[in-house]
């Protein structure tokens, strides 16, 4: 195992699928001679060459277009956007043409491209650039949707991503970027659409994921002081969902609890809960919780953005409150 940061572990991976395979290329904005606006691609420019790492003008809808034309001719492009807030200018590319084009030909045509960008609030970027329009794209059918918790699993789903003949919306948390963790020396995938016990656990099942995991964490050992055992559950994947795992830990803990970081209304733990409830219900003891964001723009003062964003203690008096 290898201790690296967030970052460095999305690196690794670009900078592996770079030099195994010549169809795989990088396409955003200051990407190239800047390094990237997190600086993951610093230093690709000059060991790729600008064939292979294109700084683009800022015209998302422009550079996703011509990603899909390059997946759809056997290249595999992975686009980066400097914020997934900056999806909206090119939903039409993303939702009409990269996750329709396989279906819409029989078949024919693949469009295998990874779409990378920070998400999230609570580093300060205020409302427009703080949005996670993940939990939206993860309703297209044909594109798959992503976000990791920690670098082992961005090396993983990432590797995994890039392989994929399918589109994927790989969303990094803007947050953990700086998160360190060990990573496995040796080589490994994880697939797409399988979630993680992250720590086991008999009296409630917590589920997040990305930046969410933390705060899991952290009420988990709130409750623990109650001793109150908690199963926390990474989903790792917005689109599939594995309803496998969370529906054996709902049938071993009879509870659920649900984080979005994102806003609550709307979030893609609203589909969850619904379709537990009426899949497992039958194991329930309580009703489920769903916590998430506050519903308003994003604040950039500090104070203000932490008061609308999730937190531990909320979550572990919510559960005292509701099911304990």
């Amino acid at each position: 195992m290898t201790e690296i940061l967030m970052r460095e572990a999305i690196r690794r991976g670009l900078e592996e699928s770079l030099e195994r395979d010549q169809n795989v290329l990088l396409m955003g904005e200051d990407i190239g001679a800047y390094g990237g606006a997190y600086a993951v691609t610093d230093g690709f420019l000059s060991k790729f060459g600008p064939d292979r790492i294109k700084d683009t003008p800022i015209s998302e809808a422009t550079f996703i277009g011509t990603g899909i034309g390059a997946a759809s001719a056997g290249l595999r492009p992975i686009i980066e956007l400097m914020s997934m807030s900056f999806s909206l200018v090119g939903f039409d590319q993303i939702v009409n043409m990269a996750a329709n084009i396989r279906y819409m030909s029989g078949g024919q045509i693949d469009v295998p491209m990874v779409i990378r960008a920070p998400t999230g609030a609570g580093v300060q970027l205020a409302a427009t650039h703080s949005q996670s329009f993940e939990t939206w794209l993860a309703e297209v059918p044909g594109l798959y949707c992503v976000c990791p918790s920690n670098p082992k699993d961005a090396l993983g789903l990432l590797r995994t991503s890039i392989k994929d003949n399918n589109p994927v919306i790989f969303a990094e948390p803007a947050l953990l970027y700086g998160l360190k963790g060990e990573v496995p020396d040796e080589y490994y995938e994880i697939p797409l659409g399988s979630a993680s016990i992250a720590k086991e656990g008999n009296d409630i099942t917590l589920l997040s994921y990305g930046a969410g995991m933390s705060i899991l964490f952290e009420a988990s050992e709130i409750l623990s002081r109650q001793n109150i055992d908690c199963e926390i559950i990474d989903l790792r994947s917005l689109n599939p969902i594995d309803y496998s795992t969370i529906g054996e830990s709902v049938k071993k803990t009879n509870r659920l609890v649900t984080l979005d970081t994102s806003r609550k209304n709307g979030g893609i733990m609203g589909e969850i809960v619904a379709n537990v409830q009426e899949t497992f219900n039958d194991w329930l003891d309580g009703p489920i919780i769903r916590i998430g964001a506050n519903d308003v723009p994003w604040p950039y003062n500090k104070n203000l953005e932490a008061a609308a964003y999730p937190s531990s203690e909320e979550m572990a008096n919510s559960i005292l409150k509701k099911l304990i």
